[in-house]
């Protein structure tokens, strides 16, 4: 192995499986360590017997939960198989067509979805019994079963690209290709020390990847600092002391995807608390447009026979660490906010199946399918009502819908005195933690009275489309240093894999 090629592999932390795969490649090949006998060429059914295995009737309660381990492809991960998730009984061995499999096994995966991907194979620690979507292969005497297992692992880039197929739900293995494959053999003592070196070296790559998971947490608690250093700072210089910092290491700082999101949500942040733009005095101030937009809501509400609301009032809702530069106001999101929630219309994805796919259906997180009618003909502000991303934040809760549309009950609906209004709302939902609005754990929800006694910083209209336009190109710039990380780390993993398949070719 070139000292180049583990440069390569061991520069990226995402690469350690390949590491792996090309260490167990080598091996089998016998170009890990010089070879200090003659390797003999078998088929593998020639050096292996086949067990396979069943589920007894769940119907039979005297069949489940004695002492006798009972494996299924979730019970194989890493390592020797010492137990399993389930147990059968000494009956259940006994009336039904299960075998105990002997120790020293491997046991393989013949049926799963992770096939698509990945062959697992483990050795036997335990006498037990395996279900029908695993094999076990028992050595014979030309074959040790560590050595085995490594050889399996050695061969699994060819055995899922030759020796698996689709069906209509998961993948298999076409055992009948599998055990017809050739497996060269070194002598028994050449075996042993395959293993041996091969056990060296992986556990050399756990201490690798474990300074590596170090050094990323490292590096992701030092731009979270740098970071809050910003959304922190107690005034003007206090920021510009912080910013320099940052610059100063900006390179080094965000150099990952996940660094990258982190700024990018940092600039929400920054944008909501009045420090991407600067102030002007001279502009109306936000009480004018908090009046002119009760007037609006009025209106509105007037011409729609007084619907109901369900605002707060303007000092409700949980507190915040935002202080607003002179000029801003606070108020609640019910104030400064028409909600159209009651205009929403759920339609069940057995019914849209038989409608024309004409018009976009948005759901809590975006656009879910089509429809063939609209409800809204007009930009909105839609809000993510329930589902884990309330939490977890994996994609924007807010965004704007635009052109003919439909919605269903999973987004709020929210209209404004503005289109403006509405981006600036945009931005601030999606940097603020919802976490003080959201009931409910196992399906977390925000409903229309917790979304509208959300405190709002609002500046003046013209600050706001200021802000709007700085983030706007902050977060572009943010998109394009994602981009071009992700593009670079495609490259190495190519150039790794060329690599790889020069190694072992």
């Amino acid at each position: 192995m070139t000292a180049s090629l583990l440069n390569v592999l061991t520069a990226q932390p995402s690469y350690g499986p390949a590491l792996r795969q090309l260490i167990c490649e080598l091996a089998v090949t016998g170009r890990l360590l010089p070879q200090t006998s003659t390797w003999t060429e078998f088929r593998l059914e020639e050096i292996v017997s086949v067990r396979g295995g069943s589920t007894p009737s769940m119907a039979r309660p005297e069949y489940w939960g004695g002492d006798v381990p009972w494996v299924s492809p979730k019970d194989m991960h890493a390592g020797d198989i010492v137990t399993s998730e389930m147990f059968i009984t000494q009956e259940a061995l006994a009336k039904t067509n299960l075998d105990l499999i002997p120790l020293g096994s491997v046991l393989i995966v013949g049926r799963s979805g992770i096939l698509k991907r990945k062959l697992p194979a483990q050795v036997t620690r335990v006498a037990c019994t395996i279900n029908q979507d695993i094999k076990a292969l028992t050595p014979k005497s030309a074959i040790e079963s560590a050595y085995l297992r490594l050889w399996l692992l050695g061969s699994e880039r060819a055995i899922l690209a030759e020796d698996v197929k689709t069906g209509t739900t998961v993948q298999s293995l076409v055992f009948a290709k599998l055990f017809a494959r050739r497996v060269r053999l070194p002598s028994t003592a050449e075996q042993h020390r395959i293993v041996a070196k091969v056990n060296e070296l992986m556990a050399l790559c756990d201490q690798l990847e474990a300074e590596q998971a170090d050094v990323q947490a490292a590096h992701t608690r030092l731009v979270e600092a740098l970071l809050a250093s910003l959304t922190q700072a107690r005034d003007a210089a206090d920021f510009r002391a912080s910013w320099k910092q940052l610059a100063e290491h900006f390179h080094t700082l965000f150099t990952t995807e996940a660094s990258v999101d982190a700024l990018k949500q940092t600039v929400l942040q920054l944008g909501i608390a009045g420090r991407l733009v600067p102030q002007d005095e001279a502009e109306e101030p936000a009480e004018a447009l908090l009046t002119r937009i009760a007037t609006h809501k009025a209106d509105k509400a007037a011409q729609r026979r007084a619907r109901k609301s369900v605002a707060v009032s303007g000092q409700a809702g949980a507190s915040t660490s935002i202080e607003p530069p002179t000029g801003w106001r606070w108020t609640t999101f019910g104030d400064a906010t028409i909600c159209r929630d009651g205009e929403r219309v759920p339609v069940s994805q057995v019914e849209r199946e038989s409608r024309a796919k004409v018009y976009d259906y948005y759901g809590a997180s975006g656009v879910i399918d089509k429809i063939d009618r609209y409800l809204f003909n007009k930009p909105l502000l839609l809000i993510g009502e329930d589902g884990a991303n309330l939490i977890n934040r994996s994609t924007p809760i807010a965004f704007i819908a635009r052109g003919k549309y439909w919605v269903n009950n999973h987004a709020h609906v929210i209209d404004g005195v503005s289109e403006d209004l509405l981006k600036y709302l945009e931005i601030y939902v999606n940097a603020i933690d919802l976490k003080p609005y959201v009931t409910g754990t196992a399906q977390p929800k925000m409903n229309q009275a917790k979304l509208n006694s959300i405190r709002l910083a609002l500046p003046p209209e013209a600050e706001q489309r200021r802000i709007v336009a700085k983030v706007d190109e902050l977060v572009g710039l943010c998109d394009r240093l994602k981009l071009s990380i992700s593009e670079a780390r495609q490259h190495h993993e190519l150039l790794a894999s060329v690599l790889v398949e020069d190694a072992v070719a």
